[in-house]
């Protein structure tokens, strides 16, 4: 675990961060790498505007691999009529931090590919926000103090790496600062009976702290990742909830971004990527 955390290149997050939060050079980048990509296109409608091009783009380790662990995020999720709108959290983010693992894991998951193992890395950028063995979707991250729940019970195995993950960082001495973000005592199961069982029942509403707590259709049937739930693929849904105050609002910017908290989130991605596909470092 201390060998991933040492693997951490803020200066290369930092660079991949900041053109996504402009332009887009997610294709490039991965090319760079020697990923293979492609861009799909399609046409459709979104609140403010008709018949908007979108694409796709799909970065594949090894084309040839016959199984796929997916990790996805959406890249240009959101117009508004402002033109103010960023998208620090929904979703440059989660863009940067796929991008920086593949980047810092760039000599492990290039010695994978070059063995020919069955079970291959992809990356899937969606654009616009309305055989794999496990799909991984990061969504509205960056902001301190997250809180991730299980929301499907196929995923989780996954989560419950996840949530040992983060414990062994800290019994390590890593990140003592911040709370923890997985929380298995509290896993959204059905039948479970706790202080979030009112909001799934109601509309969305916001907390206290600002925080925006949606419906729990918002979380469980709607996405990127519904196309894949409903063909049987295991879904590990990586979304904060409550979402950050600044959902959907001109302040989801770089200032709503917490370092440490990517920081820890970007050790924990590079910990699940390894495992899963058993790469040596």
């Amino acid at each position: 675990m201390q060998k991933l955390v040492a693997m951490g290149d803020e200066q290369h997050f930092q660079q991949v961060l900041q053109p996504i939060l402009v332009p887009r050079h997610i294709v490039d980048t991965l090319r760079g790498l020697q990923w293979t990509v492609d861009e799909a296109q399609f046409q459709d409608r979104t609140p403010i505007a008709n018949d908007v091009t979108f694409t796709n783009i799909i970065a594949t380790l090894d084309p040839l691999a016959p199984r796929r662990l997916v990790l996805a995020c959406h890249y240009d999720s959101l117009k508004t009529n402002s033109g103010r709108f960023v998208g620090a959290t929904d979703s440059a983010v989660p863009c940067a931090q796929l991008l920086n693992l593949a980047y810092v894991l760039r000599d492990a998951l290039q010695a994978h590919r070059e063995q020919g193992n069955e079970v291959t890395l992809q990356l899937l950028f969606f654009d616009g926000e309305e055989a794999f063995d496990l799909f991984v979707l990061l969504d509205l991250l960056g902001v301190k103090n997250p809180k991730f729940y299980n929301y499907f019970s196929a995923s989780e195995p996954w989560y419950a790496r996840l949530v040992s993950f983060e414990r062994r960082l800290k019994a390590l001495g890593l990140y003592q600062g911040l709370r923890d973000m997985f929380l298995q005592e509290d896993w959204f199961n059905p039948g479970i009976e706790d202080d979030h069982i009112p909001f799934l029942e109601r509309g969305d509403v916001v907390s206290d702290e600002g925080d925006h707590i949606p419906s729990w259709s918002v979380v469980s049937d709607e996405g990127d990742h519904i196309p894949f739930l409903e063909r049987g693929v295991p879904i590990l849904h990586l979304i904060p909830y409550p979402f950050p105050a600044a959902w959907h609002k001109d302040g989801d910017n770089a200032a709503s971004l917490d370092a440490p908290t990517i920081a820890l989130q970007n050790s924990l991605f590079r910990a699940l990527v390894v495992d899963y596909l058993h790469l040596v470092l």
